[in-house]
């Protein structure tokens, strides 16, 4: 089994989603006592965010790769950034480290070609939703084509996330704004809805949604361990 390396802590909530999700699919595939090698490094959210919305994405990027590089000194074998808008510094970080690092947005395309759809909604922050660090990818490596609400929704859905969601505060009345936002999405064509930000699945569930779903921390949490028991040898499985 190989040792999965994370970069975490943006925000907590949602790394403590990929913990358990990683961990339950071990041993939902291995059995007995299994559990999954993990090296996380968790930042502190605060200083993240601030330099987000000041918009120094290059120090962020400074700061992401020492930790990326620190997890491959300590023997990660691979790494994963457990947030969606963070993988704009993916590029700074790939640079600096010998590892694969496992994209979010490569893995939620996989999972969308899988059910046949061309066509998405995607919701995020407004740096995920805007910039092309995400849907350019989708669209130029994947050939999938992604819908954005327009910016009053879009700045309605960062408020949610950065207001709500990121303290862990679960507001029915905001999970109807987001419907009403996905519906409309639907409307315009969209055959599924990226949830685009790891927080949105604590709020929006698969039953929640008038189209199916994409949670990208699910998705990329059994893509990490896709990875991490490939040609994996010697590991007793129980059944």
């Amino acid at each position: 089994m190989k040792t999965i390396g994370i970069l975490g802590g943006m925000s907590w909530k949602s790394t403590l989603e990929y913990y358990r999700l990683i961990n339950e699919e071990i041993k939902s595939r291995l059995g007995g006592f299994h559990s999954a090698k993990i090296l996380l490094y968790s930042f502190d959210f605060s200083e993240i965010e601030h330099l987000q919305h000041q918009g120094s994405w290059q120090k962020l990027g400074e700061i992401l790769k020492d930790k990326a590089q620190k997890l491959e000194q300590a023997g990660a074998d691979f790494l994963l950034i457990a947030t969606n808008t963070m993988h704009k510094v993916a590029p700074m970080i790939e640079k600096t480290i010998s590892i694969p690092l496992l994209h979010i947005a490569d893995a939620t395309a996989d999972a969308i070609k899988k059910q046949g759809h061309q066509r998405v909604g995607l919701l995020g922050t407004e740096f995920t939703m805007e910039e092309d660090f995400y849907c350019g990818r989708l669209k130029k490596k994947h050939q999938i084509d992604v819908l954005i609400p327009p910016k009053e929704k879009r700045r309605l859905i960062h408020k949610i996330i950065f207001h709500e969601l990121i303290g862990g505060n679960i507001n029915e009345e905001s999970r109807q704004k987001f419907i009403e936002i996905i519906e409309d999405l639907k409307a315009n064509g969209a055959q599924g809805i990226i949830l685009g930000c790891t927080e949105i699945p604590l709020l929006i569930k698969p039953e929640h949604s008038p189209l199916p779903v994409y949670d990208t921390t699910a998705i990329h949490a059994r893509s990490a361990v896709d990875m991490a028991l490939a040609q994996t040898s010697g590991v007793t499985k129980w059944n």
